[in-house]
C-alpha cells in the first residue's frame, strides 16, 4: 500500500521529455518472515566498510566509489526454451533521480522492495556537484557552470548519495540523465558526437569525485565502479538521440532510452546500442495516445501548469488506467517490454506519483511479470537467440502470436530457461 501522500514542497526542476515476484527460497525449516530486497543476508551480507575497502585496495579514485563485487539481487538471464512464452518485462525509470524534501526517491525505493521490483534511476550528474563547485562543469556550448536545472543543496546532495548507495544494494540500476538538462535551440538536440562524449565523461566524473567536491568524508563510498555500472541513459527532453547513440557506442554504453516508439520488441541501433524508447500508450477518453511518461500525461491534461483541482481525480485515473491498458495489451498480446518513465515530482498535487504507484502494485505481483531495470532487460535480450528476437519483432502492438507461443516459438532451438530468480530466491510461476 502507499506509504505516504506527497507534500506540496517544490519538486526537482526537470524538463520534458522489475516485475518478478522473487520470494525467499523455502528451506524446509518452517515458515520465515519474508525478507525485503536489499536487506542483508548470508548470501549478501552488505558491502564492507570504507576502512576495510581501503585496506583491501578496493576504493576507486578519491574514495567516492568502490569495487564491492557483484551487485546483489540480480536475476540470471538465460535463453528461452523452444515454444516458451516470454516473460512480461516492465521497466519503471526515473529521470533526474535526486532526493529532495519530497523524499520520493526513498519512497519509491520502498515501493520497489515491497513489490519485489528493480528500477532504473537516471541520475543527473549535477545532483552530486555543489553549486559552489559549479565551475567544474563545462557544459557543451554553454558557459562553465551553466545549467537549466537547479543545483541541489548540500543536504539534498548528501541524501541523494545515500539513496544511490541503497538503491544499488536493492538491486536497482544507476543510469544517467546526463547533467545540465539543456533543451531547445543550442541544447542537447544540437550537440555533436564529441559534445555528447564530453557530457557522458563529465557525468561519470561527478559520480566518481563527489568526495572531493563535497568534502563529505563521513559517508560510505558508492558500492560500485561507475565505469562498469553505467550502461545507459535517457536524454533531456528526449532530444539529440541521433548523435547520442554514436557517443553511447563510443563510450561503451549498451542501451539508450531517449527515443519514442510503440509497444513492440526493441532492436539495436546501427551503432549496436539497444534502442529502448518510451512508448505510445492509451489515453483513456481521448482519440490519441501519449508517451508513457508522467510529463506527457500532464501536458495533455493541464499543459505545463497546474490544472483545476476538481479534475485531479479524473486525471489520476486516466494515467493509471492508460498504463494498465498498455500493460494488458502487451501481457495478453506480443509480450513486448512495457517502458514507463517518470520524474520525482508533485505536479497537480502528486496525482502522477499516485497513479504510477498503483500500477506498480497492480502489475508487479502478476504471474510471468518481471519488473526489472533497463540493465536487467538488456542482459536478457543479449542472452537470447537473435532469431527469437527477430521473430518477436514481427508481432505488432497488442498482437498475440498466431497459434499460441508453443507454435510460434516451438521451432527455435535455444536450450535454457527464461529469466531466473537471483540466487536464494524462488522463481515465480
Amino acid at each position: 500500500m502507499r506509504a505516504a501522500r506527497w507534500s506540496a514542497a517544490a519538486a526537482l526542476l526537470l524538463g520534458v521529455a522489475g516485475c518478478g515476484t522473487f520470494g525467499d527460497e523455502p528451506d524446509g525449516g518452517g515458515e520465515k518472515e519474508p525478507k525485503k530486497r536489499g536487506e542483508a543476508s548470508p548470501d549478501h551480507p552488505g558491502p564492507p566498510s570504507r576502512e576495510s575497502l581501503e585496506q583491501a585496495g578496493k576504493l576507486i579514485g578519491d574514495g567516492s566509489t568502490a569495487d564491492t563485487g557483484p551487485q546483489p539481487n540480480q536475476p540470471k538471464a538465460t535463453r528461452l526454451r523452444p515454444g516458451e512464452e516470454p516473460p512480461q518485462f516492465v521497466v519503471f525509470s526515473w529521470d533526474g533521480a535526486g532526493e529532495d524534501g519530497n523524499r520520493l526517491f526513498s519512497h519509491f525505493r520502498e515501493v520497489a522492495k515491497e513489490n519485489d521490483a528493480s528500477m532504473t534511476y537516471f541520475l543527473s550528474g549535477l545532483y552530486l556537484l555543489p553549486e559552489s563547485e559549479r565551475q567544474r562543469y563545462r557544459p557543451p556550448g554553454h558557459a562553465p557552470g551553466a545549467s537549466d536545472i537547479g543545483y541541489l543543496s548540500d543536504e539534498n546532495i548528501r541524501a541523494t548519495i545515500e539513496q544511490l548507495r541503497a538503491a544499488w544494494l536493492d538491486g536497482s540500476e544507476i543510469g544517467t540523465h546526463f547533467n545540465g538538462h539543456f533543451c531547445g535551440p543550442g541544447g542537447v538536440g544540437d550537440w555533436s558526437v564529441e559534445q555528447w562524449v564530453s557530457e557522458i565523461t563529465q557525468a561519470k566524473w561527478m559520480v566518481e569525485n563527489w568526495r572531493t567536491t563535497t568534502g563529505f568524508n563521513d559517508l560510505e563510498p558508492l558500492p560500485f565502479d561507475y565505469e562498469k555500472e553505467l550502461v545507459g541513459g535517457r536524454a533531456p527532453c528526449l532530444e539529440g538521440q541521433r548523435n547520442l547513440l554514436k557517443a553511447a557506442a563510443e563510450t561503451g554504453l549498451r542501451y539508450d532510452s531517449s527515443g519514442s516508439g510503440r509497444q513492440v520488441w526493441p532492436e539495436r541501433s546501427a551503432e549496436g546500442v539497444w534502442d529502448i524508447p518510451l512508448q505510445e500508450v492509451p489515453m483513456p477518453g481521448r482519440e490519441f495516445e501519449t508517451l508513457s511518461m508522467d510529463y506527457n500525461y500532464m501536458y495533455n491534461q493541464s499543459g505545463e501548469g497546474s490544472g483545476d483541482p476538481a479534475m485531479h481525480p479524473v486525471w489520476e485515473e486516466q494515467m493509471r488506467d492508460g498504463l494498465l491498458a498498455a500493460f494488458d495489451r502487451a501481457y495478453h498480446g506480443n509480450r513486448a517490454p512495457l517502458i514507463i518513465g517518470n520524474h520525482f515530482e508533485d505536479w497537480n498535487d502528486g496525482i502522477y506519483m499516485r497513479a504510477v504507484e498503483d500500477v506498480i502494485e497492480e502489475v508487479c505481483p502478476k504471474d510471468s511479470v518481471r519488473c526489472v531495470s533497463f540493465r536487467q532487460l538488456v542482459d536478457w535480450l543479449d542472452a537470447q537467440d537473435p532469431a527469437v528476437l527477430e521473430l518477436l519483432r514481427t508481432l505488432d502492438v497488442g498482437v498475440s502470436p498466431p497459434g499460441g507461443w508453443q507454435a510460434f516459438l516451438g521451432g527455435i532451438r535455444p536450450a535454457a530457461f527464461g529469466f531466473s530468480a537471483p540466487p536464494g530466491r524462488a522463481q515465480a510461476s
